[in-house]
């Protein structure tokens, strides 16, 4: 099935994707961190199916300024089914929330993977914000992928959106900005592993700064 709709939608774009998707997988949710650039997905997808259960990953290593616009994008967008989740074991595991200095790699399996992967057992496919120039590990997604491991359908609409696509559509459809993007953050995790970016720097370097890391290990 994946094969015949990316080949189907191969000169389309994220709208009809979305369309496509939710005629095509009927239990599909929408994994949202509400960071940098989260509201576009989520705007483009209340348009076309408002009900769309949104799955957002309360880490509770988050920046403060997340945590509000998470409301306000909500609230801006009517949003009618936002699925808060957390790690049912992150107090009893992680105390002193210091794992993530010692190893950052199970930080990221507890407070994000884990809790993700409950949420999403009643799904089988989800709708994700990635694209293709985010970074390497990205550059050959395309708009539906098989999740190895769990047959479950991973949705891409933004695959092939280049930065300026961002730019403008969150312009020309006045789209509320995460506040610490203006402070230097075009990319934004939780803010013990997240640093602001320098000019020339792709946009994801100030995650994991220093590390041999650039995905928390969700896709």
């Amino acid at each position: 099935m994946v094969s015949a709709l990316n080949a189907q939608l191969t000169h389309h774009g994220a709208t009809d994707v979305l369309r496509v998707a939710f005629e095509a997988i009927p239990d599909l949710a929408l994994v949202s961190s509400f960071g940098a650039e989260s509201v576009v997905l989520l705007h483009l997808a209340a348009m076309v199916n408002r009900d769309v259960p949104v799955i957002f990953i309360d880490t509770e290593m988050l920046f403060a300024q997340t945590l509000v616009y998470q409301q306000e994008v909500a609230e801006r967008l009517r949003l009618k089914n936002v699925h808060i989740i957390r790690a049912d074991d992150a107090d009893a595991r992680d105390p002193s929330r210091s794992l993530h200095s010692r190893n950052v790699d199970a930080c990221c399996a507890l407070r994000k993977i884990a809790p993700l992967r409950r949420a999403l057992a009643d799904y089988s496919g989800w709708i994700t914000g990635r694209k293709r120039y985010q970074s390497g590990t990205r550059a050959q997604i395309d708009f539906f992928e098989v999740e190895p491991g769990t047959g479950r359908i991973k949705v891409n609409p933004l695959a092939r959106w280049a930065p300026q696509d961002v730019r403008d559509y969150m312009e020309e459809n006045r789209l509320p900005r995460h506040p610490l993007v203006a402070q230097g953050y075009p990319s934004i995790g939780c803010a013990p592993c997240t640093t602001k970016v320098e000019n020339g720097e792709a946009p994801r370097a100030g995650r994991w700064r220093d590390q041999d890391k650039d995905e928390c290990g969700l896709h």
